[in-house]
């Protein structure tokens, strides 16, 4: 159970108390704790990591492996799993840039991902690099294993897939596809940053390769996230990006990397962000996952009952929320998206996400060319806000 007093930590629900914010797939709020932990370091601390001898400089070190553990904790992982990048984007694509196709070319992707996970790939299939193939999702958007049980073969390299999905909010049986992925040679990497932040994920239980995710998502700072891989595959695998912090010996004809995952971390760090994001991960860990998808669920569950009778309205995903997280994505018959959230704005103050959500093919293949509208729910938001939602919607569709 979650309170609604839980709310107070957040200053945008303070200063904004007209705002109904679902936009929490694209980016959350930040509560308070997030934001003064942030704050400590250029207060505080300062100093740049793993440099200087100075006690400034070891502070932020200690500080900088502190916000490490407190991830690897918060994903089930060790910390020398974790290399903090700038973005879950950066992550997909560290792993597909470095990644050994030498000797098998196939990669499985799923039609509904998002354009971070599919680009990489989609970049190397058309320099003919590799042989890119989609899995197609079922007609409610959830994924049968036996999709991927025919794709994955001995010619596959790669399996890359979400966990939870940003159009429909369906996971993915990522556990089950790993196996299929593993008893055929092939790895899996795991597009998680919608799981990270509403479900409890266990990065060793899963047995994925590689698992990436972004800060933003899960009330942390922007521009900050991380890789979570096997550490034999961070050993093998080279630098993504090279610079100070990543050597261990440069001499003018040869160079000894770094142990991971420092070997990934070029240059100065974004270390308010780091220190933010083990924060965001112990808030989210205090409140528990469990309440948080819990709560989701319930929320979804009142948007759906209140509007899956409505003529002239199109909701799509499973009609069973719990098959679903807090994502709901929908069209309004003579009304465009982008309409829609303008009004639902204007009309109660409702901040919803319209277009295609960076998955245009996904988004094509569910019958939504022109795009949808995404509401989605987050540990914040109350009951009484989705009620308003759907009586706005309503009110919306009969005026189309």
């Amino acid at each position: 159970m979650i309170s609604e007093k839980l709310r107070e930590d957040f200053p945008i629900l303070e200063k904004h108390k007209d705002i109904i914010y679902f936009d929490n797939a694209c980016t959350t709020l930040k509560p308070k704790q997030v934001i003064e932990a942030e704050m400590r370091y250029y207060t505080e601390y300062g100093g740049c990591a793993g440099r200087s001898a100075h006690r400034l400089s070891k502070l932020v070190s200690e500080k900088v492996e502190e916000g490490r553990g407190k991830i690897a904790s918060f994903v089930g992982a060790k910390p020398e799993n974790i290399v903090y990048t700038k973005n879950c984007s950066e992550a997909l694509n560290l792993v597909a840039k470095t990644f050994d196709f030498s000797k098998r070319k196939k990669v499985v992707g799923t039609i509904l991902e998002h354009h971070s996970s599919m680009l990489p790939f989609e970049i190397k299939a058309l320099n003919k690099e590799i042989e890119l193939v989609y899995a197609k999702p079922m007609p409610d958007g959830t994924f049968d294993l036996s999709v991927y049980n025919e794709l994955i073969d001995r010619n596959t390299a790669l399996v890359a897939v979400h966990h939870t999905n940003n159009t429909l909010g369906t996971k993915n049986p990522v556990a089950e596809i790993a196996k299929i992925a593993h008893d055929n040679g092939a790895q899996i990497i795991v597009d998680a940053a919608q799981g990270v932040p509403h479900s409890e994920i266990n990065f060793r239980k899963m047995d994925a390769d590689y698992l990436t995710f972004s800060g933003h998502k899960m009330l942390g700072p922007t521009g900050i996230g991380a890789l979570v891989a096997k550490y034999e595959h961070l050993d093998r695998m080279p630098p993504f990006i090279v610079g100070g912090d990543t050597i261990e010996q440069v001499k003018t004809d040869s160079v000894v990397w770094a142990k991971p995952p420092r070997k990934f971390e070029a240059g100065i760090q974004h270390y308010a962000g780091i220190i933010g994001l083990g924060e965001a991960a112990e808030y989210l860990k205090r409140v528990g996952l469990k309440n948080i998808e819990q709560h989701e669920r319930e929320l979804a569950k009142i948007a759906m009952d209140g509007l899956s009778d409505v003529q002239n309205m199109r909701i799509y995903g499973p009609k069973d929320v719990s098959k679903r997280t807090g994502i709901f994505t929908f069209n309004a018959r003579g009304v465009t998206p982008h309409q829609v959230a303008i009004m639902l704005d204007k009309m109660k103050g409702i901040a919803v996400r319209s277009g295609v959500f960076c998955a245009q093919p996904g988004m094509e293949h569910i019958g939504a060319c022109d795009g949808a509208v995404r509401a989605s729910f987050y540990l914040y938001n109350t009951k009484k806000e989705v009620e308003t939602f759907t009586e706005t919607v309503k009110q919306i569709v009969q005026l189309g």
